[in-house]
């Protein structure tokens, strides 16, 4: 599977141990930056990202910041992303069962890297339930779209 991979510099060091454990695990990577500890902006590397997976060349996204906020927030502007702070390993799971989160974001100063992998396995892992799921995709959808709810 392809996965984009994004970081800012608080975020850099776990997106590289996070890169090296998805090839050994057989994934494709196209790591779309930042490539140093060097303070950046992480919108740029946030959208870099997002817009892979809008496009398909990447199936998910996984972007690391200090907190997985601002690049979820960031994410979250390109039209078609579903990006989740996965903040725990059931966070994770349901961010694709119930939303179908295309993009998955993480904190570098609260998660180790053993935790981080049991999340990117368990996201990658777990489907996209549709039923009633699927019609709140649809309004999230519909909104991006001008469709007022």
């Amino acid at each position: 599977m392809k996965i984009a991979l994004a970081s800012d510099h608080f975020g850099y060091p776990l997106k590289e141990q996070l890169k090296q454990y998805l090839i050994d695990s057989g994934h494709e990577i196209e790591d779309v930056g930042t490539y140093s500890t060097e303070s950046c902006h992480y919108p740029v590397f946030s959208i870099r990202a997002a817009n892979l997976v809008k496009e398909g060349k990447a199936k998910f996204a996984i972007i690391v910041c200090t907190t997985g906020e601002g690049v979820a927030m960031t994410a979250n502007k390109v039209k078609g992303i579903r990006a989740g702070v996965a903040y725990n390993q059931t966070v994770a799971r349901l961010m694709r069962e119930h939303n179908d989160a295309n993009v998955m974001t993480m904190g570098a100063k609260f998660t180790t890297f053993e935790q981080a992998k049991k999340r990117v396995d368990i996201f990658l892992k777990a489907e996209f339930q549709g039923g009633r799921h699927a019609i709140r995709v649809k309004m999230m959808e519909d909104l991006e779209n001008g469709v007022k709810l």
